[in-house]
């Protein structure tokens, strides 16, 4: 086999085949996918949101909300039949098409004084379309109210535990995402058989079942938290990598319940 063909072939061994096939993450891909996000969150912040003078608040985290429930729906409803199969709509090339629709907005705001206006709007019209399909093609909502009690339960001790000892009020948004993406996670695994994509959890639930998720990504989201305090020193960039987090954590919340009430 020549160099050229061999690396065509890794290509689609570990990148092409497995946003077609659900085979799920590897250890190639997850390596790589997440130097390529932290890279991204870097120089976004650098070279996006820093020039165009755009506070890290709670404000950005809103403004960017809607595009996210944008592109999860959208990428349920490829795997719910609703959507062909397509790259720039598979994980992903989701994220890259979201960051894309989303970075006109977010230039139009700050060129015409208008931030968050239209980063909403634009996102809540996507979003508004995206739930529509949803919607009309939902077969069965038990799912959400699964995952809607599990929340509950794990919101309430979030909040119980920032009231006793808070953090910073910003990194409450990712670990709220979090703790829903884990509600979801463990509601598709557990009481529908989903079986779980990434490379490290797929062997934690097979060891210890899908409520592992709670102490485990509880104790990521301490370390990453501890983490950033250390290593980021400017506190809008930091702020910048709490949105980023927000985001891996709300876009699987979505997602998750979303195509389980277009597949059951």
């Amino acid at each position: 086999m020549s160099v050229e063909g061999a690396v065509i072939d890794f290509f689609y061994r570990y990148f092409w085949e497995p946003m077609f096939t659900r085979s799920g993450y590897n250890a190639v891909n997850t390596f790589i996918y997440a130097l390529l996000f932290g890279l991204g969150v870097i120089y976004t912040y650098r070279w996006i949101i820093k020039p165009l003078k755009i506070p890290v608040d709670e404000r950005l985290f809103w403004a960017v909300t809607p595009m996210v429930v944008f592109g999860a729906t959208v990428r349920a409803l490829v795997d719910g039949g609703v959507l062909p199969e397509h790259p720039l709509i598979l994980t992903p090339g989701i994220f890259f098409t979201a960051f894309f629709l989303i970075l006109p907005a977010i230039y139009a705001d700050s060129k015409l004084n208008m931030y968050p206006k239209i980063t909403v709007a634009w996102g809540t019209i996507l979003a508004l379309w995206a739930n529509y399909l949803l919607v009309t093609h939902a077969k069965n909502w038990e799912p959400y109210e699964l995952t809607l009690i599990h929340t509950a339960v794990s919101f309430a001790a979030v909040f119980a535990y920032y009231k006793w000892r808070p953090f910073d009020k910003l990194y409450l948004y990712p670990v709220l995402a979090h703790f829903y993406d884990i509600a979801s996670t463990v509601v598709a695994i557990h009481f529908y058989g989903y079986r779980e994509v990434h490379w490290v959890e797929n062997h934690l639930v097979s060891w210890f079942g899908a409520y592992i998720y709670y102490p485990w990504i509880t104790l990521i989201l301490v370390v990453v938290y501890y983490a950033l305090k250390e290593l980021v020193t400017d506190e809008e960039e930091r702020r910048f990598w709490y949105l980023a987090i927000y985001i891996l954590g709300l876009g699987p919340a979505i997602r998750d319940p979303a195509q389980m009430i277009l597949q059951l």
